[in-house]
């Protein structure tokens, strides 16, 4: 079965354990979505499948579609298919993001094959129609001066353009207004299909009413502690997240 699957990861940065026996399987043409508290370990998790140095994998093992991406390169995942959305995107000056996100594209092609320019800006220009970017956005820095709503729609029009089988999303709705969330959300949705799996990480079931999820996860202290199907999200609104811990008398991570 073609999915990213999680077993048993525990994840450390420095002295400090902060996944603890978390398992969780994403198959593709699925959007799954983890909600949690803070310091609960979402966007270390996000971190850790993106290849960040920082953080240890001392048990566990992650593979997508039966391969080990524990063993691969922040860089090599990229190209094999894995996408990060980064909740607090970094500016890039001096790089155009048409410059940018062409070089990407490139570096996904096969040895000895050139990305053609017409078919390159077609197919960019597609992509930001989707997303309700002005054509001036791809002589534009990449994430400079952005406002929020332009990052996150910067992110995912990076995730449009490279087609990743895997997609991270981490809190893609922080800092959106209720505009900016629907323009990124339909974004979103116009990528949604078979050949693409979606890790949805949020605080608020708010992101869930425009993207809706096949299963949500309920994070707390580092593992998967409740799974359900999209109603699931609604629970946590009125109850909050003390419901799920009731039964948890481990200490809150840093």
């Amino acid at each position: 079965m073609q999915q990213l699957s999680i077993e048993n990861l525990h994840v450390s940065i420095g002295d400090q354990e902060i996944i603890r026996g978390l398992t969780l399987s994403v198959p593709r043409g699925e959007v799954h979505a983890i909600m949690g508290p803070n310091g609960s370990g979402k966007s270390t998790l996000a971190k850790v499948l993106a290849g960040h140095p920082d953080y240890i994998v001392t048990e566990g093992s992650v593979t997508m579609d039966g391969e080990n991406i524990l063993e691969w390169e922040p860089d090599e995942r990229a190209r094999k298919g894995i996408f990060l959305a980064f909740q607090y995107p970094s500016e890039i000056p001096g790089v155009t993001i048409a410059n940018f996100l062409r070089a990407a594209v490139q570096s996904r092609m096969p040895d000895g094959e050139e990305l053609e320019a017409t078919d390159y800006y077609a197919q960019l220009y597609k992509k930001m129609d989707l997303l309700a970017m002005d054509r001036s956005f791809t002589s534009r820095s990449v994430n400079e001066g952005f406002s929020g709503g332009e990052k996150k729609r910067n992110e995912i029009l990076q995730m449009a353009m490279l087609e990743p089988k895997y997609a991270v999303l981490d809190e893609t709705d922080s800092g959106l207004d209720i505009d900016a969330l629907k323009i990124v959300s339909h974004g979103v949705n116009s990528l949604r299909g078979p050949n693409l799996g979606v890790l949805l990480i949020t605080h608020y079931q708010r992101l869930l009413n425009y993207i809706v999820p096949d299963r949500v996860h309920v994070m707390v202290r580092g593992r998967i502690e409740l799974s359900g199907d999209k109603e699931l999200a609604l629970q946590l609104e009125e109850k909050g997240y003390d419901w799920v811990k009731d039964d948890i008398d481990e200490p809150a991570l840093a």
